[in-house]
């Protein structure tokens, strides 16, 4: 194989992050019938994607951003474009979007590199990776990131061996979190700025930061890793709701 030889992936459902900020003035200048009737249409909403969900049509999760850069964040995975679309601009049109501001998205789709062999999408531990259901687990962290391409520390120069060497060794680190971290790696080739999107789930938050810490250490990404913007926050579910926006 040659050092321009791009490997082959495995491609699932489609995926958007969408972070949002609460308008808090606006909110509590509504009137409380108002509010009432914006948190009921988004229960709704959220009810329908339940029952996306139950049918393995797509997933999704909400969470409560910690920090300025957002307030919500939502991954939502749909198995096309189009439908992605339609989820979003049903939600923008809800009665709640009207007190949100919209402040980052990404676009992806959930991928699955062939550097160790050729999997087939018709193995269950397969397509359970390509077409997940979200855990609702406690915290998520999402960030996206790129491979260097500067000078000699250019990923896309190395060959295909090297590539999947350093790739393996990485994997070794994530394994050791087996169990504690779920890991989601969606590419965006075309699609965003960035190259790929990590989205990490943990019921304990320092396993997340143990594991990225971890794995900066790592060949690949001591040399290679360029990192964008992080999101972490705490599982907001549909019955936590009424408390989270009550004024």
């Amino acid at each position: 194989m040659t050092a321009a030889e791009a490997v082959k992936t495995l491609d699932g459902w489609y995926c958007l992050h969408d972070m949002r900020t609460v308008d808090w003035t606006s909110w509590k200048m509504a009137s409380r019938e108002d509010r009432d009737e914006a948190i009921q249409e988004f229960k709704q909403l959220l009810t329908d994607w339940e029952e996306v969900e139950q049918a393995e049509n797509g997933s999704h999760v909400l969470y409560q951003v910690l920090g300025h850069k957002a307030d919500m964040m939502f991954m939502i995975l749909r198995p096309s474009l189009n439908e992605l679309t339609d989820v979003e601009t049903a939600f923008n049109k809800s009665k709640l979007a009207e007190f949100l501001q919209p402040v980052y998205s990404y676009v992806s789709v959930v991928e699955m590199s062939q550097y160790s062999g050729n999997a087939s999408a018709d193995d269950p531990k397969v397509r359970d990776r390509l077409y997940p259901i979200l855990p609702k687990w406690e915290h998520m962290c999402f960030y996206p990131m790129d491979k260097r391409r500067e000078g000699e520390e250019n990923w896309y120069s190395l060959s295909f061996k090297e590539r999947a060497g350093l790739l393996y060794e990485h994997s070794k680190t994530g394994r050791q979190y087996s169990g504690n971290v779920k890991q989601i790696i969606t590419g965006s080739f075309g699609f965003d700025d960035w190259e790929w999107g990590v989205t990490l789930f943990a019921h304990d938050a320092l396993q997340l930061k143990k594991l990225v810490y971890e794995m900066r250490f790592d060949e690949v990404s001591a040399k290679y890793g360029e990192f964008g913007t992080f999101f972490v926050g705490n599982h907001l579910a549909k019955d936590g709701l009424d408390t989270y926006l009550h004024v």
